[in-house]
């Protein structure tokens, strides 16, 4: 095995996939972290067929409980030592607070904010001390302000971005050569569009939906490029600036009010 290896949460399909190919176009062995076995091992197959890297499967469901400590064991026991974490794997869901499950609640907020947290911390203490890597952790535009509908969503977004830029500065002072970055899309065709098992649906204009293949690009080459935080997309860009010059308050009603008339 060669040098780099990259361990790429939730990549499987979607985004997470596609930052799978362009790792491996550049090199990196890839670790396949998902809950889907026989999905990871197909994937596994294809890339290792068309880019010509190793491909290493660990199936793991990431809202369970220690979850990221012990995917953290098996990297090391297979004295795996890896130098680009990607934390992709998300959940969402749509609708009111107290008419969803809390339960489907409490495993979203396992998986984009603790088990993101537990992976970060094992991954970016074993970088620094073999003198650098890098860490991209998937946000949201979400994350730029809160948002009626899909409320526990966006502050777990919002949490993963004010952690991202916090940590990102602790690891540049401390001279660490750890490069931490927050990646911000919006819309992207991904089954977060059109997944009923999400709650309610968006009727979103296909003019504002970007492509996975762009938004993993532009994460990776931020990264690698040291970048603390990435949005892609002037549109998007334009959005999370503009949401910063009013009140928090008069911007979340504005989006309840979007929400609720286009969610399904």
């Amino acid at each position: 095995m060669n040098k780099k290896m990259a361990l790429v949460t939730g990549a499987s399909d979607g985004i997470g996939l596609e930052f799978c190919k362009i790792l491996a176009e550049r090199g990196h062995n890839l670790i396949l972290v998902a809950r889907r076995e026989q999905k990871l091992q197909d994937v596994a197959r294809d890339l290792s067929e068309h880019y010509k890297v190793d491909c290493i499967v660990m199936t793991a469901d990431l809202s369970e409980p220690q979850a990221a400590q012990k995917l953290f064991q098996r990297v090391k026991s297979n004295q795996l030592n890896v130098n680009f974490l990607v934390n992709n794997a998300g959940l969402l869901a749509n609708g009111s607070f107290t008419d969803l499950d809390l339960s489907t609640q409490e495993n979203m907020l396992m998986v984009n904010v603790l088990a993101l947290t537990s992976l970060t911390h094992l991954f970016a203490t074993d970088m620094a001390s073999r003198g650098g890597g890098h860490i991209l952790n998937l946000a949201s535009l979400a994350a730029w302000t809160a948002i009626p509908n899909q409320n526990v969503y966006a502050a777990s977004k919002a949490y993963v971005l004010s952690f991202s830029h916090a940590f990102a500065d602790e690891m540049m002072v401390a001279g660490t050569g750890v490069v931490v970055t927050a990646l911000c899309p919006g819309y992207t065709a991904t089954k977060m569009l059109s997944n009923p098992d999400q709650g309610g649906l968006l009727k979103i204009p296909k003019a504002v939906i970007s492509s996975p293949q762009s938004v993993a690009e532009k994460g990776i080459n931020g990264c690698l490029a040291g970048k603390t935080t990435i949005i892609p997309g002037l549109s998007n860009q334009m959005t999370a600036y503009v949401s910063q010059l009013f009140s928090k308050m008069m911007v979340t009603r504005l989006m309840g009010k979007m929400y609720r008339k286009n969610m399904t």
